[in-house]
């Protein structure tokens, strides 16, 4: 083995955990202070869509929502470059939608503050809470349901070299992915919905996909290498298929970065909210599937005292009656 080739990673894993920790304060913070926002999916309530010309305080209008309705109110201002319309956005929330009267009064409201913006009711949708209630209910037991199956998964498949300790690392990494995704929403101010469960699930489709990739690796190199340190066979296995995670990862994060800038660019909200975190999570991925599980593995055997790799290499059986077809 020539151990020129092999990049340390066990050795600078403390850089590493150093920036996960970072990130995941950074995040952290952001949730206590700038708050989540969670969509009208799970909230239930209003949402009412203004179209508006020139320039207008979003603040403001939702301070007037906020006053004639009696219920938190969410403003955004939403604008589509390539049809030049801008949208005043209000996410209005509660059990249930808006009363007529009550929507005709806050047009009002809204007309008389801003004479000159020209704002007219475009959409109006109500949401109720119970539907919120059950979506969020089986999104969360369709994560807790992967993560589990992945375990169990890894776990079986890895056992010759610790089966466990892998799935556990692994289950360690995607949890790193979950969250990434969760704080890129927050401090981007996306609402966090339906998009985030279909992003949360996605990475973690890729994530684990690269990570069973390097946790094969380890395997295969194991069995070539037995009796070499269980560090020395990780960052090998690290480095070997560290250039195949990179560029699948990276074809990902370029194709959803053009999806975002095109939603971005004519102000679609739905898809902005799935593609922005979804190019930031499959970052995530790659980097939690070669900085983070390989060296959490690799810590988790020399803590048990299994600092060498011994696998027993068994002669293959020749199958004299298989024939090939060419």
């Amino acid at each position: 083995m020539k151990e020129g080739k092999i990049i340390h990673f066990y050795k600078n894993r403390k850089i590493f955990f150093a920036i996960s920790a970072a990130i995941m304060i950074i995040g952290i913070l952001f949730s206590i202070f700038k708050g989540v926002v969670l969509d009208i999916q799970f909230t239930g309530g209003a949402l009412l869509s203004y179209s508006y010309d020139g320039e207008i305080d979003e603040n403001r209008a939702g301070d007037i929502a906020t006053d004639i309705l009696g219920r938190p109110v969410t403003p955004q201002l939403t604008e589509s470059i390539s049809e030049g319309t801008k949208k005043l956005v209000l996410n209005i929330a509660g059990k249930s939608g808006v009363d007529p009267l009550d929507q005709a009064e806050l047009e009002k409201a809204l007309k008389a503050e801003f004479p000159q913006a020209n704002l007219e009711l475009s959409e109006a949708q109500m949401v109720e809470k119970f539907f919120g209630d059950k979506f969020m209910k089986r999104g969360i037991t369709a994560l807790l349901l992967s993560t589990a199956l992945v375990l169990v998964y890894v776990w079986i498949r890895f056992k010759i070299v610790g089966g466990l300790s892998a799935g556990v690392t692994a289950i360690i990494a995607l949890v790193h992915d979950c969250l990434v995704v969760f704080f890129t929403c927050v401090i981007f101010g996306l609402p966090i919905g339906d998009n985030f469960v279909a992003v949360a699930l996605s990475i973690i489709g890729y994530s684990i996909n690269d990570t069973i990739v390097i946790y094969d690796r380890i395997r295969e190199n194991a069995k070539l290498y037995s009796g070499y340190e269980v560090e020395t066979i990780a960052d090998l296995s690290i480095t070997q298929s560290m250039t195949r995670s990179i560029m699948t990862n990276l074809c990902v994060m370029i194709s959803v970065s053009l999806v975002y800038i095109l939603a971005f660019a004519n102000s679609i909200e739905s898809v902005q909210s799935f593609a922005l975190p979804m190019a930031i999570g499959s970052i995530s991925g790659c980097y939690s599937t070669i900085c983070i599980s390989g060296p959490l593995w690799v810590m988790w055997k020399k803590k048990k005292g299994e600092n060498i790799i011994t696998v027993e290499k068994k002669e293959e059986k020749k199958d004299t009656k298989a024939k090939r077809y060419y």
